[in-house]
């Protein structure tokens, strides 16, 4: 009987009482890429935090390579061979990336490094696994996807045989997410075993040979991802069936309430659209593209060079984020957790930070009533919180995203902005912010939305734009919306039924 890689058995974990982790078996044989998924706060990150020693285990057995072991601190399971990459990658920017690889273990002879054989060392590693960067580089010169690279290169210089992938496509293009794909299967040969943790199931579905999905710190399934399909995983991993993923638009568009006219920033140029009221429109594109920029410059971050921005009629300067909410402009930002929300502040602070006038009396905050307003917003958002004094940061990424758009609720607000609303977020998590969308735009406001999923923006948007290095590619009607348009205008192609 062949032995597993990795073997954890009936392995339980609490935390004050919670259970996080509920007797889960987990099992990864040696080459093999077993998907790991399940909503926010499903026990993902508690049960590889314990196989990788940042978490102890309650109770329950860990064996690697058929023996039993102990994994009490991340130096042990790095010694075992196991190697995390997380979301936010540790690259340090300003160092080679050679550097970047053996930062823990620099060839050095009587304390001097040996930069030749450094950079050779690193060269061979990279090539092992199919590519060919120049190891002498800057990182932080590198493509995100390139990066990646570095962080498995470096995870490879410690013999890692087990790789933990959290989330690794969050923020890649398609042609970037091809790049990491042909690593994974080039480890895959060398039988590295990866476990690829993700919320996005077409990439589960086609790079894993087995997936493992948790509800509520339990197991509810293991099997091959084709077999099972997609909507059985979904219903394994939220315990009910998804009859719709996008909710139907059944909002009928008004007036124009919004419109960019030739925008020209240092990021990009020549761009224009209109939003009517009601209407949700979609901003898409690849990665670095200038999807992120139109935002910025619309919510005043980054200064317009020339163009001209109306809402309702009127033009606009928007010379920082706080004159544009003045007018009736929000955004939730891509990054909720550095600039969407404050991680240690309440939920109740979150909330109200952009309704304070209408909560106060002469200059106090009136709390009964901040109270009332923030209760009436959780429930009617569905927040799932203990408390609307508990901080932010202790909430699911669902929830924190779910707090970044309800301070926008109650705030006179005629366009928002929502940058990735869905980015790390779980299947269910996702389906609810689709509604809460929806209720913003019956409100008449107008709903920008930017994705780097372009199955969301064809589910979501009435109408969207494709950004191409910089510039509008064109502009897609709803009829027009399909895969094949965004990604002819994102690649810079022309087509006939894009408004230029």
């Amino acid at each position: 009987m062949a032995v597993h890689r990795i073997e954890m058995n009936n392995v339980s974990k609490s935390f004050g009482g919670v259970q996080a982790l509920k007797n889960v078996t987990f099992k990864v044989s040696p080459g093999e890429i077993m998907a790991l998924v399940g909503e926010n706060g499903a026990g993902k990150s508690t049960l590889m935090k314990i196989l990788a020693g940042a978490y102890t285990k309650d109770k329950g057995e860990i064996l690697v390579d058929g023996k039993v072991v102990e994994i009490n601190n991340p130096q042990k399971g790095r010694r075992l061979g196991i190697n995390i990459i997380y979301q936010e990658l540790t690259i340090v920017p300003d160092i080679t990336v050679a550097e970047n690889i053996f930062l823990s273990n620099l060839p050095a002879h009587n304390g001097i490094i040996q930069w030749s054989k450094l950079n050779q060392k690193a060269e061979e590693l990279i090539q092992s696994i199919g590519f060919n960067i120049n190891p002498k580089i800057i990182a932080g010169n590198l493509s995100v996807a390139h990066q990646q690279i570095v962080e498995i290169c470096k995870a490879l210089s410690h013999d890692a045989r087990i790789l933990i992938l959290d989330e690794p496509t969050a923020v890649l293009a398609p042609s970037e997410v091809k790049i990491l794909f042909k690593v994974l299967k080039n480890l895959k040969e060398k039988e590295v075993s990866i476990i690829y943790i993700s919320h996005r199931l077409e990439e589960v579905l086609e790079i894993a040979d087995r997936v493992t999905v948790l509800k509520d710190g339990e197991v509810t399934g293991t099997g091959i991802p084709k077999e099972m399909g997609k909507d059985n995983i979904i219903n394994l991993m939220i315990g009910r069936e998804i009859t719709d993923m996008y909710p139907k638009r059944d909002v009928e568009t008004g007036k124009e309430i919004f419109k960019i006219e030739k925008l020209k920033t240092d990021k990009v140029e020549n761009v224009s659209f209109t939003v009517r009221a009601g209407e949700v429109f979609g901003i898409a594109g690849l990665v670095g593209s200038g999807r992120t920029e139109i935002a910025k410059a619309i919510f005043g971050v980054d200064p317009v060079q020339t163009g001209i921005i109306y809402l309702k009629n009127q033009p606009l300067k928007n010379k920082s984020p706080k004159e544009a909410v003045s007018k009736g402009i929000g955004m939730v930002p891509e990054n909720r957790k550095e600039e969407g929300v404050i991680l240690d502040m309440t939920v109740r602070e979150n909330i109200t930070m952009t309704t304070l006038k209408s909560i106060s009396q002469l200059g106090f905050i009136k709390n009964r009533t901040e109270s009332s307003f923030c209760q009436q917003l959780v429930e009617k958002l569905r927040i799932k919180t203990g408390s609307i004094d508990v901080p932010v940061n202790n909430l699911s990424g669902g929830n924190q995203q779910k707090v970044a758009l309800a301070k926008w609720f109650g705030t006179n607000l005629k366009l928002i902005i929502l940058d990735e609303p869905t980015r790390g977020i779980d299947v269910g998590a996702k389906v609810e912010i689709y509604k809460l969308i929806n209720e913003l735009s019956r409100q008449g406001l107008g709903v920008i939305m930017i994705s780097s999923e372009m199955t969301e923006i064809i589910g979501m948007c009435d109408r969207a734009a494709v950004m191409h290095r910089g510039k509008m590619a064109g502009i897609l009607e709803k009829d027009d919306l399909n895969e094949e348009n965004i990604m002819r205008l994102a690649a810079g192609e022309d087509k006939n039924n894009g408004k230029k």
